[in-house]
């Protein structure tokens, strides 16, 4: 519940915020009468919005908001109860970390501009985060539903039947109508694929046009629908038989598009959106990100191509197709089958320890090759190896010039493998001789 509370001589003006409560008798919009009080509707809302205003001339005589029909007092204190308090400090602090991600629009349950910060890192690489430096305060605000905030709110929405125009909207609706077309219509795949032309894909670029354009168009206290938006990007997109450019037809298309949804749709969120619990949020949010990814991916699949060794380039679709075909892959996946096998048949814990000991992270099994000796060899037998391979290949001993540096990378080798065993031996006799100590008999 928001109270605003105005002292005009004797008379009193109450704001309570009802939250888009169902069945609520306060959320009509009406200015509730008593014994004494003016009535009438705030000006330019039908329904008043979801914000009730209440005027009363007794001093301190101000009715409460009146208990809905029927629900219990646990009811009517959660359809009343105002947001978890954010902080400015947490904001400006996910702002300063990860702004161009939209952290700070997640904290502050602005999900629709996250995920446009998410989609271009901030705003067109920053130019959208670093403008909202002196933003965020009434960000807050806004989150917090303000007193102050909300009657200002309230008093636009009557000086203004619909939101007015605003420039940093506007383009930013065109921006990002232009960004998702282009990202879609670079997706579609250029040549016939699996031997299917899906060139006549290019007829949902006005979908993903419009789904930008209405995306900016909802944020905060401005919304609208989203068929105007989608009937303007697509007679925008006939702009396509006329200009050959697609660079300049995108742009009519985002151009009329965002027209069309400031001229019919956008009109002010009378009512508080629902707040969606952490899981719709997330499940929202996914959705979203998955798709965004999904079209990313087939950008890069399709009409991504590498350099092969004449200069050339091959497609990546048909990269991966000689891939999966080749030696090393098929390889790898017996490798990879056999390794499940042997892990069905001896348990996880042995594979696991098996693996483990094949990878040589201690170097060990490559120093015992290194000086040609085997695993049960003793530190006499490694010292003796290492002596005898340091004489043969000792770079002094090399005559030529161009064989000296390769004898001088094989002595280097040689060292280091003898310090490893050596290190190796020197820690189990350490452990042997502690545990011979510990398992003594002390009388």
């Amino acid at each position: 519940m928001v109270r605003i509370s105005q002292k005009m001589g004797l008379k009193k003006t109450i704001l309570y915020n009802n939250n888009n409560n169902e069945g609520n008798n306060n959320a009509n919009g009406k200015i509730r009468n008593s014994p004494g009080t003016i009535s009438g509707k705030i000006r330019g809302s039908p329904a008043a919005s979801g914000y009730e205003m209440i005027v009363d001339s007794g001093p301190g005589s101000v009715p409460p908001p009146e208990k809905p029909k029927g629900d219990t007092k646990q009811q009517h204190v959660e359809q009343n109860m105002l947001p978890k308090k954010k902080s400015v400090v947490v904001a400006y602090l996910l702002w300063l970390v990860g702004g161009i991600f939209g952290l700070h629009h997640l904290y502050l349950r602005r999900d629709r501009q996250a995920f446009l910060w998410w989609c271009s890192l901030g705003g067109y690489l920053g130019v959208g985060w670093l403008s909202e430096i002196f933003l965020i305060p009434e960000y807050v605000r806004d989150a917090n539903e303000d007193p102050q905030f909300m009657k200002l709110f309230i008093a636009k929405m009557q000086a203004y039947p619909r939101p007015p125009y605003s420039s940093k909207r506007f383009m930013g609706q065109i921006m990002f109508g232009y960004l998702f077309g282009q990202l879609f219509s670079a997706a579609i795949p250029q040549s016939i694929t699996g031997g299917i032309d899906l060139s006549w894909l290019h007829w949902f670029i006005p979908l993903f046009v419009s789904l930008g354009v209405w995306t900016v168009g909802n944020i905060g206290r401005e919304c609208g629908i989203w068929w105007p938006c989608f009937a303007g990007a697509f007679v925008g997109y006939l702009a396509r038989f006329y200009i050959y450019d697609e660079t300049y037809s995108l742009l009519v298309t985002s151009l009329v598009s965002a027209l069309v949804f400031d001229s019919v749709a956008k009109q002010w969120r009378r009512t508080p959106e629902r707040r969606r619990t952490k899981g719709e949020r997330t499940l929202y949010l996914g959705a979203a990100v998955c798709i965004y990814i999904a079209v990313w991916s087939s950008v890069v699949l399709f009409n991504g191509s590498i350099p092969d060794d004449d200069g050339g380039e091959v497609p990546i679709y048909e990269a991966l197709q000689n891939f999966l075909a080749s030696a090393w892959w098929t390889d790898l996946k017996q490798a990879l089958y056999d390794t499940y096998t042997y892990g069905q048949h001896h348990g996880w814990y042995e594979t696991w320890r098996e693996v483990f000991e094949s990878m040589d992270v201690d170097g060990e099994r490559t120093a015992y090759k290194v000086l040609g000796v085997s695993a049960t060899a003793s530190q006499a037998d490694i010292t003796a190896a290492y002596r005898k391979l340091s004489k043969e290949n000792h770079p002094d001993k090399v005559k030529d010039e161009s064989l000296r540096e390769a004898a001088h990378k094989r002595f280097i080798e040689i060292q280091q493998a003898y310090n490893v065993l050596s290190k190796i031996k020197s820690n189990r006799r350490r452990k042997n001789n502690k545990y011979n100590v510990d398992d003594a008999i002390k009388l």
